[in-house]
């Protein structure tokens, strides 16, 4: 069993700055990858931003040089910091993290509960 729980959503304005977290718990022998989707409203969820267990990255183009996705490894735990957002970025932002569960072989896919950022004046 994986969980994720993330934080850090809210409402911030235009240009403004905000960063999310994604910790993971449970019977985990390696994480793979992290990184977050988002859905807005009347729209299919996307590709944010993720990174893999050795450091690679790889970002959605349009948030390209304003997100950043970075991790820290002893606390299984991800960030995600948005800076200069724009009301576009506003959506249900999920974690998701690849696992490779303790004992088996094949990795899963792993969700968050999903956190709210609203970008609005």
């Amino acid at each position: 069993q994986v969980q994720l729980l993330e934080s850090g959503g809210g409402l911030v304005q235009p240009g403004g700055s905000l960063r999310l977290s994604c910790a993971a718990s449970g019977s985990i022998f390696r994480i793979n990858r992290m990184g977050w989707y988002r859905q807005a409203p009347g729209k299919q969820r996307e590709l944010v931003a993720v990174i893999t267990s050795v450091g690679n990255r790889d970002y959605a183009d349009t948030v390209k040089g304003r997100f950043t996705i970075f991790r820290d490894n002893a606390k299984k735990t991800a960030f995600l910091q948005m800076s200069s957002l724009e009301p576009e970025d506003t959506a249900v932002y999920y974690c998701n993290a690849r696992v490779l569960i303790g004992g088996q072989t094949g990795e899963k896919d792993y969700w968050g509960q999903g956190t709210q950022v609203t970008v609005s004046s």
